[in-house]
C-alpha cells in the first residue's frame, strides 16, 4: 500500500475494484485465506498420500497371489496328490521318516496351513491370520531342513532354506504392510494401515512354529550355525 501524507486521501485502495474502480490483478483479497483447519474434505487424506497409493495395491494383490498360489500348490499336493504330489497317505509317511513324532498330526496341521492358509491369502481374507499361519508353516519346513544338515546351506546342498527364507520374508511383508484394497479384507483397518496388530501375529507365527517343531520334532535346528556346534 502506498505512503499517505497526514491529511491525504489513499489512492490505491486494495480491493476488487482496485484504484478508481478499475480491476487490477495485483491486488490481494484477505478473504480469499482459508481459515486454518476447514481444508476441503480428502486435503488431509490427499497430503498424507491414501489418494495416491498409483500401483501399490496391485502390487500388494501379485505378492498375495504369488506367496499364497505357492503354498496353496504345496498344500493341494499333499492334501490331494494333484501335481505328483504325494497325497496324505504319502505326506504321512514322508512325515514319520523325517523324524516327526504324531506324523499324522504332523502332516495335517502342514496341510492345514498351506491349503487354507493359501486359499485365504489369494482372497485377501483375513489376512493376517493367513499370512501367519504360512509363516509359522515355513518356518517349520525351514528348521527342518536345517536340522537334517549341521552348517547353514541357504542356497546349496540338501538342506539349503533358500526358498524357505524368501517365502517367509513374504509372509512377514504382507502381514506388516496389509492386503491392500483388491483383497476382501478392503473394509478393515488391517488392509491399509496394519498397526500394532502386526507385531502380535508375528510374534504367535514364530512362538507357534517353535512350539510345533518342539513338540513334533525336538532338536535343535542351529546345530552348526555359528555358537550352536
Amino acid at each position: 500500500m502506498a505512503s499517505v501524507a497526514p491529511g491525504d486521501k489513499p489512492t490505491d485502495t486494495p480491493g476488487p475494484g482496485g484504484p478508481a474502480g478499475v480491476d487490477d490483478d495485483r491486488t490481494y483479497s484477505y478473504a480469499s485465506i482459508p481459515p486454518a483447519g476447514t481444508q476441503p474434505n480428502g486435503g488431509l487424506r490427499r497430503r498424507n498420500g491414501d489418494g495416491r497409493r498409483g500401483t501399490l495395491d496391485l502390487g500388494l494383490f501379485i505378492l498375495r497371489l504369488v506367496v499364497g498360489g505357492t503354498f496353496l500348490y504345496h498344500g493341494l499336493q499333499k492334501l490331494t496328490g494333484w501335481f505328483d504330489g504325494p497325497g496324505m497317505d504319502g505326506t504321512k509317511e514322508m512325515m514319520e521318516q523325517g523324524g516327526w513324532d504324531h506324523p499324522s498330526i504332523a502332516a495335517a496341521l502342514v496341510t492345514a496351513g498351506e491349503v487354507g492358509g493359501g486359499i485365504l491369502l489369494i482372497l485377501g481374507l483375513a489376512t493376517p491370520l493367513a499370512a501367519g499361519a504360512v509363516l509359522a508353516v515355513i518356518l517349520d519346513a525351514w528348521m527342518f531342513k536345517q536340522g537334517m544338515h549341521p552348517d547353514f546351506q541357504y542356497s546349496q546342498g540338501p538342506g539349503a532354506v533358500e526358498l524357505d527364507t524368501v517365502l517367509a520374508g513374504a509372509a512377514i511383508a504382507i502381514i506388516f504392510t496389509g492386503p491392500g484394497r483388491w483383497a476382501l479384507d478392503r473394509g478393515r483397518s488391517w488392509a491399509t494401515r496394519p498397526g500394532a496388530g502386526s507385531l502380535v501375529v508375528l510374534v504367535l507365527a514364530f512362538a507357534a512354529a517353535i512350539f510345533t517343531y518342539w513338540y513334533l520334532q525336538d532338536g535343535n535346528p542351529l546345530t552348526g550355525i555359528g555358537p550352536f556346534e
